[in-house]
């Protein structure tokens, strides 16, 4: 499994409350994403990105999935950040 480090600023998405048979991770989130928002780890590791985004505006949760999803995150703080795209994207946007 191959991780891609994060190169920028990092907020809290929130604590992953469980895994779903499908393989994603349930995010509690602090407020709610932006779907395909990337998600890290601790460590800065990008762990998957946000599929869909789910319950009420003032407590949702975030579905995750990607390579990084495992069962071991059960509990652990996840991240949402820029910068970890490794360049994809890079001038999109843009007016000339």
């Amino acid at each position: 499994m191959e991780f891609h480090r994060l190169r920028g600023t990092m907020e809290l998405l929130g604590i992953v409350e469980g895994i779903t048979s499908e393989g994603h991770a349930l995010v509690k989130c602090v407020s709610a994403p932006e779907l395909g928002s990337a998600v890290f780890d601790k460590d800065r590791n990008r762990i998957g990105s946000v599929k869909r985004v789910l319950g009420p505006v003032d407590g949702p949760y975030a579905s995750v999935s990607g390579e990084g999803v495992s069962g071991s995150l059960k509990g652990a703080k996840v991240y949402s950040g820029q910068g970890g795209n490794n360049g994809r994207n890079r001038g999109k946007g843009r007016k000339h």
